[in-house]
């Protein structure tokens, strides 16, 4: 029985991480809504696309009378605002924004018209999207896997060493091979693929998705060390509080951005205020 309230609290635990990760991460779909004549209308504005197309922005509008805006400009710029005109597409407005090079980003707003009233989504506030190259599935599905249960076998090997149950070390070398394939190997592979860079973080740049599976990597690596010849969970415990924390921070921030002047690939915080 109380291997089965570890396992359940390692489901929860994991499952409350990528729930939370989903929510706060800045690339994830802003969920917005417009009240247009008291039709409630709910969308989603994209925060990330990858590969050679531009990037569509589509609205299940089925109301024909309401017509549609897309304001964008390069972000960060003092540039002018470009507006274009959505078109409709049956029971959607389309509009399009530009493709941009691995890493460039655009910030845009979008207002809904009908009958001369608009209806700006997101009151207004301007959503930041992200573009990257295509990482092809063969390694993007692997890597998303290894780094969900090096999350899932670490929170397992935590509550364990919590417990003093007498598997935890084994479950913490499981957490070190998944993490070290899904982060350090495959991680660098995606990375390049949809930026150009095989690691932007330390000692070459600040890229935070980097930086923290480094940390959790090296946490990981120590706790499995020090528990070779001895049990000592404490390390253990310690290497899956850090994964916690890790997977705490939302998802690429402190990512890949291009410098619209310079065209060079850089890290910058995203403002989160403008999600």
């Amino acid at each position: 029985m109380k291997s089965v309230l570890y396992w359940t609290l390692a489901v929860i635990i994991t499952f409350a991480a990528i729930i939370y990760q989903r929510r706060t991460g800045p690339t994830y779909d802003k969920r917005v809504s417009a009240t247009i004549e008291n039709v409630v209308y709910n969308f989603k504005l994209v925060r990330s696309h990858g590969g050679e197309s531009d990037c569509k922005i589509q609205l299940a509008v089925p109301d024909p009378e309401v017509t549609g805006k897309l304001i964008y400009k390069l972000y960060p710029t003092k540039n002018d605002w470009t507006i274009v005109d959505f078109t409709r597409e049956g029971e959607n407005l389309t509009a399009f924004l530009p493709k941009l090079p691995p890493a460039g980003k655009y910030e845009y707003k979008v207002s809904l018209y009908k009958n001369n009233t608009e209806y700006a989504l997101n009151n207004s506030e301007p959503v930041i999207i992200r573009f990257k190259g295509h990482v092809p599935g063969f390694v993007l599905i692997p890597h998303i896997i290894f780094m969900f249960f090096a999350m899932f076998l670490g929170n397992v090997a935590g509550i364990m060493a919590f417990f003093k149950h007498a598997k935890f070390r084994f479950y913490g070398t499981l957490t070190v091979i998944f993490l070290f394939i899904g982060g350090m190997i495959l991680g660098p592979i995606v990375q390049k693929y949809a930026f150009g860079e095989f690691w932007a973080g330390i000692p070459f740049a600040w890229d935070l998705t980097d930086n923290k599976t480094l940390i959790s990597f090296l946490f990981w690596g120590l706790a499995w060390v020090m528990n070779r010849k001895k049990e000592r969970p404490v390390f253990t415990i310690a290497a899956s509080i850090v994964m916690i924390l890790v997977y705490s921070i939302p998802h690429s921030m402190h990512g890949s951005q291009l410098d619209p002047e310079t065209g060079e690939i850089i890290q910058g915080w995203i403002q989160l205020m403008l999600f």
